[in-house]
């Protein structure tokens, strides 16, 4: 018998069914069985056939991918092959992005159209600024985004053509140029400043920068320090495999939606708390403990479940988060131009305690891409509210990247889970039972 098989008994039947196992390229985390070859197993010819229930898709494989790959137990990310701490070293967020899409790191002349081709879309229709005017002073900036974004679809009509795919490369270039406009632009408007157009001799995270503080300086440069550090950043959280905005942006995109819509969908996903607002909660949680000597105070709080501990464990990673060892570098540098911050102490001393008490390592809760993204945001003066846009900029191209791949897998369908249902029985309304 072949050994890549699953040899299945049915205890209410007796009988046995061989299932093939196929992998990815590792073994050890890409093993799978078709979901379908179960439905083969059934108690008698009516029956539906077999399902698996897995609430959260914890161990579902929704799609085969190619583009972001996961070791969490060793603490291992890398896009398209390359681990994630020679990119966030060596390349710049463009450079990754192409990357993501493409598959490859691009040439000079590549590099050279790509960043043209972004520039060159960067600007917002006017109609586009006049929508978001009519939000109120104090909407959610990404509440804002996640309606201009899903707004755009009317103003690209030629989206539609999904199967063509130069109109599928033009609106990436439309979406990744126009996200930090958008982002900078609800900013502004929460803030009653005016809207700073795009300036093209700026690098991608240089020209978002401006357009967020830009007051009436002549010739506004930003920070180098700062750049870089929006770039490593916007680098680390470019893509992460199939988490939950990621499945919202195949989901929503598998019934053939326009990306904008789409896209939207994944970006309403990521506001959520418990996906893009963890770093927000990072922050309030070191606002709580107040000072560093309160530290080991909140750790025994912890333990004793009365409180969680923010920004540690994760739901794929078992081991470091690989994103937060750089982040913890990029802060230095940061804290090195803005002075350090208070809070960066009382994180420090956190994950010092954390790190050499059994019971985190035990529960293996390490540190995660939130720990320091938060701080390091504050200290370059992005309120709290920013923060989840600060995610959704990036990871616009891996989402796309996603989008892309499942457009040209001859394998994906509309995406329609099963249920096991758990309600009432065939009933009859009191009227008709009484005829």
């Amino acid at each position: 018998m072949d050994k890549n098989t699953l040899s299945i008994t049915d205890n209410r039947t007796g009988a046995q069914y061989v299932v093939p196992i196929f992998t990815g390229t590792y073994p050890r985390y890409g093993a799978a069985i078709n979901a379908q070859a179960l439905r083969q197993i059934k108690v008698s010819e009516d029956d539906f056939g077999l399902m698996s229930y897995d609430p959260g898709f914890t161990n579902t494989a929704c799609c085969k991918s190619a583009i972001t790959f996961i070791d969490g137990d060793r603490g291992i990310l890398r896009y398209r092959g390359f681990p994630i701490e020679e990119l966030a070293g060596r390349c710049t967020f463009l450079e990754t992005a192409f990357l993501i899409l493409h598959g490859e790191l691009p040439a000079p002349a590549q590099l050279q159209e790509w960043h043209r081709q972004i520039k060159s879309h960067a600007l917002l229709h006017e109609n586009t600024k006049k929508l978001m005017d009519g939000f109120h002073h104090d909407a959610h900036p990404m509440g804002m985004l996640v309606s201009t974004v899903a707004a755009l679809s009317t103003f690209y009509p030629d989206a539609k053509n999904l199967h063509d795919p130069v109109a599928r490369r033009l609106q990436t270039y439309r979406l990744v140029g126009k996200m930090p406009t958008i982002a900078a632009y609800a900013y502004r408007h929460s803030m009653g400043l005016p809207y700073v157009y795009p300036d093209e001799d700026l690098s991608y995270t240089g020209n978002f920068i401006r357009m967020m503080f830009k007051r009436t300086e002549v010739g506004y440069k930003p920070d180098p320090v700062f750049e870089r550090a929006l770039d490593v950043l916007f680098v680390l959280h470019a893509d992460h495999e199939q988490n939950c905005s990621t499945n919202a942006m195949r989901s929503v995109g598998s019934s053939h939606a326009d990306p904008y819509v789409a896209l939207a969908a994944a970006a309403a996903a990521l506001y959520g708390p418990l996906h893009g607002g963890a770093n927000e909660q990072v922050l309030r949680m070191l606002h709580e403990i107040g000072s560093k000597d309160k530290v080991s105070d909140y750790i025994k709080r912890v333990k004793a479940k009365e409180v969680r501990l923010m920004g540690f464990g994760h739901r794929v990673y078992k081991n470091y988060d690989p994103r937060a060892r750089i982040i913890k570098q990029v802060a230095d540098e940061v804290f090195g131009v803005t002075g350090r911050n208070p809070l960066l102490d009382i994180a420090l001393e956190l994950e010092r305690i954390a790190l050499a008490d059994d019971y985190f390592i035990k529960h293996k809760l390490y540190p995660n891409v939130d720990f320091y993204s938060g701080i390091i945001y504050q200290a370059m003066r992005f309120p709290v509210e920013m923060f989840p846009v600060l995610f959704a900029i990036p990871r616009t191209i891996g989402w796309l990247a996603q989008w892309d791949e499942m457009l040209k897998d001859p394998e994906q369908k509309i995406a329609r889970p099963q249920q096991v249902y758990v309600g009432a029985d065939c009933r009859k309304t009191a009227e008709s039972a009484a005829v």
